[in-house]
């Protein structure tokens, strides 16, 4: 979460988050300006409320299902085990009257169960991926349990405007609740009080990305990535988790696609796909690996050269900086997602394109697309369409590029976590003070 970190220094916040590691305890503790309270989880409660009812649930039923979602009773009562945990540490750690901030789908129900332990304090929920259609959500099991859990929150944020619809259509339709306009009526003790649902789109730290992008150094380590794959004329990059949701099996179709009918040359064309580890221990992200590492393979055996290869595939992650150098060295930048909340990535990459030179190719079902208008935008299940689209950025010229960037580096400049924090805790301080 680092979009968080600079403003929990900047209120002095307290951080309440698993440490990351199974069976470990450990005493809250300060790191870098911010107060960490770590809450302890068994081995056997990240099989089930982690990789079980969070990602192998929520996750894809959340994502439009699509990988089918897996319902099983004891990883919901796994669930409810650990938000209560979450709950308890959050609301010894807040102040009388304080904030209580919320964050995503692992921990739906927490507001509530904070707003039962503490009544004093203001609470909000942002909701960081997508939230799904009222035909889909309705096969939660545990749907109206969910719903009273997020209601829970004074505000409640979604990344596009189209999920807080969504949510409030929920709502409405599943537990009668008097909505109007972005407002839910929702019955506390013999009264009522009012929760606000709406979008705040994030956005990132920009600072860090400007400067890289002018350090030279990094510029150095830009120029070095492209000899290293023989100065090919145009760069295409994609960087993602490794994750069913990102295209990254459409984008790589496409790519090979064009050089099997001789649109793109490998000569010409170079495509560098980062695909960082993710969820390795659930089945759908194995399958995902081995389908996308033999569709590399399959490719760069027919079409590489003894200079130069088609797809350079890097399942790793990597460090800032190097991302920066990435970007910096991609003349085209690949964002493919089938459904993402935001994706952080594409703005990242805008931030770091301070000649105001590169093209960004943007899946619509991405939150982004509703801010970056000046990317090319495409709708990833379209192999033909997505195949044009990367054409058109390959073919754009600098006049072109110049015009949407400076267009999109606005767009994410003005926008930035700050703005979106501030947002955020604006329209809490406002229920605060009714």
């Amino acid at each position: 979460m680092a979009a968080l970190e600079p403003m929990m220094r900047n209120v002095h916040g307290a951080w309440v988050g698993w440490a990351g590691q199974a069976d470990v305890e450990l005493a809250p503790f300060e790191a870098g300006g911010i107060e960490l309270v770590p809450v302890p989880l068994s081995a056997q409660e990240v099989a089930e409320y982690y990789e079980g009812f969070a990602n192998d649930t929520i996750w894809p039923l959340y994502h439009d299902v699509i990988a089918p979602p897996q319902y099983h009773r004891e990883w919901w009562e796994a669930y409810v085990t650990v938000n209560r945990r979450f709950a308890q540490a959050a609301a010894s750690a807040v102040a009388e009257g304080g904030t209580v901030w919320v964050h995503d789908y692992q921990l739906q129900l927490v507001p509530q169960m904070v707003r039962e332990l503490r009544p004093d304090v203001t609470i909000g929920y942002f909701h960081h991926i997508p939230f799904p259609a009222h035909g889909l959500y309705a096969q939660l099991p545990w749907r109206d349990q969910v719903l009273r859990g997020l209601l829970g929150a004074d505000v409640i944020g979604f990344q596009r405007a189209q999920d807080a619809t969504y949510f409030l259509t929920a709502v409405r339709r599943r537990l009668r609740y008097e909505v109007k306009g972005p407002n839910v009526s929702v019955p506390e003790g013999d009264g009522v009080r009012s929760a606000l649902a709406k979008a705040f789109p994030i956005s990132i730290d920009t600072t860090p990305y400007i400067e890289l992008a002018g350090r030279a150094d990094v510029r150095a380590r830009a120029a070095e990535i492209r000899a290293s794959l023989g100065n090919p004329k145009r760069i295409l990059l994609g960087v993602d988790r490794l994750d069913y949701t990102k295209g990254i099996r459409h984008r790589i179709k496409a790519y090979g696609e064009l050089l099997a009918e001789g649109r793109l040359k490998v000569e010409d064309v170079t495509f560098v796909q980062v695909a960082s580890p993710s969820r390795e221990r659930v089945d759908a992200y194995v399958h995902l690996r081995d389908e996308i590492e033999l569709a590399v393979s399959r490719i760069n055996g027919d079409t590489d050269t003894v200079g130069h290869s088609a797809i350079r595939y890097l399942h790793q992650g990597y460090p800032r900086e190097e991302m920066v150098a990435l970007y910096l060295a991609a003349d085209v930048m690949l964002v493919t997602a089938l459904r993402d909340g935001m994706n952080l990535v594409a703005k990242e990459y805008v931030a770091t394109r301070v000649d105001d030179r590169g093209v960004l190719v943007l899946s619509e079902f991405t939150g982004a697309a509703d801010e970056l208008r000046q990317a090319v935008r495409v709708n990833p299940h379209d192999i033909e369409g997505l195949k044009d689209a990367i054409m058109t950025a390959v073919e754009m010229s600098p006049a072109d590029q110049g015009r949407r960037m400076r267009s999109l580096r606005r767009r994410v400049l003005d926008n930035d976590v700050d703005a979106w924090s501030s947002s955020f805790l604006a329209a809490l301080a406002e229920v605060r003070a009714r």
